[in-house]
């Protein structure tokens, strides 16, 4: 990736990371004033929500900010890892606060607690409506950009907190207005399911990246159908791809005619290294040419991945099945 392209990025990210933290500390002091006027547990448990929004917006921004730094001597891949473990750190504290709300709720209902003053509570639950919208909006617009896992991540739980305003808001009408008792911890119960899930939903693409997943199946054949379009390749083996917060990683064997010269070898990786780098930006790859037909036994993909599968048209990684998917 170039480092204009990579300072834009990083820009954005930091942006991002700074509104989150804008508007979770404005909801932090709105819902805590919410809280103590109507003691409602669901209203609990949205404060809860964002005050652990605003920890994990410190840590998207921290995450991002490193993530950001060029490469280095003892990171020479990059620091983008960076940005999943942030996002590691929010699935923590979102499930904590989901286990705590779970219980809490639990004892108000079998308390049977009333719910006082709904109207404040209704009000700073429609303002914080109006603001989560808007960060929402320029998240997306900077992950359509950037990629950025932990902005994603950051983005996950803001989407959540649009369901659990709405939920505080049901809740409190609902026990105050309508008088159906233990509404409120009900959709408290239900706003910490909505988190538990949020936080697994969360977690899995940020393992994938700390544990060097291969790329999508679809992404991995648009590869291949790239590489192949140069005519002098024989072949292709031992792909293997994976990507670290937004920089994607590729390398790979091809086979070439044992006849070439090293000259004529490097002119051909840096032909299909242009065909790939303009279809795949910022991509960084390693290909390592062998003469035709030379195959290490014990490399896992020595199959030929440019050889047509089992159906006699499509690419033989089709033919991997799940434990490349």
């Amino acid at each position: 990736m170039d480092m204009t392209r990579a300072d834009t990025h990083a820009d954005l990210n930091r942006k991002a990371a700074l509104a989150s933290i804008s508007v979770a500390v404005l909801l932090v002091g709105m819902k805590a004033w919410a809280v103590l006027s109507t003691g409602s547990t669901a209203m609990l448990g949205s404060l809860a929500d964002t005050a652990l929004d605003l920890v994990a917006s410190l840590a998207t921004l921290l995450g991002v900010w490193v993530a950001s730094q060029p490469d280095d001597h003892n990171h020479r891949f990059g620091h983008g890892k960076a940005e999943a473990l942030a996002a590691m750190f929010q699935v923590v504290l979102i499930s904590i606060s989901a286990i705590g709300l779970a219980f809490r709720a639990v004892g108000q209902f079998l308390g049977q607690a009333q719910v006082a003053e709904a109207e404040s509570g209704v009000v700073v639950s429609t303002i914080a409506l109006g603001a989560t919208l808007a960060l929402l909006a320029y998240q997306r617009h900077v992950i359509r950009q950037t990629g950025s896992l932990a902005i994603s991540t950051d983005n996950v739980h803001y989407k959540s907190d649009l369901f659990l305003n709405l939920a505080v808001i049901a809740a409190l009408v609902l026990d105050t207005y309508i008088g159906i008792k233990g509404a409120d911890a009900v959709f408290a119960f239900g706003i910490a399911l909505w988190l538990a899930w949020g936080a697994w939903g969360a977690s899995q693409e940020a393992v994938d990246q700390l544990m060097d997943h291969e790329w999508p199946l679809e992404k991995r054949e648009r590869f291949l159908e790239v590489v192949a379009q140069h005519p002098e390749l024989k072949g292709l083996h031992d792909l293997r791809t994976r990507t670290s917060g937004n920089r994607d990683f590729v390398q790979f064997h091809v086979w070439v005619d044992g006849r070439m010269t090293v000259t004529e070898a490097h002119r051909v990786m840096d032909e299909i290294e242009d065909k790939l780098m303009a279809e795949f930006p910022g991509v960084e790859i390693l290909i390592h040419p062998d003469p035709e037909g030379l195959v290490d036994e014990d490399m896992m993909g020595a199959e030929n991945l440019l050889s047509p599968g089992p159906d006699g048209t499509s690419p033989a990684i089709l033919a991997q099945g799940a434990p490349n998917t």
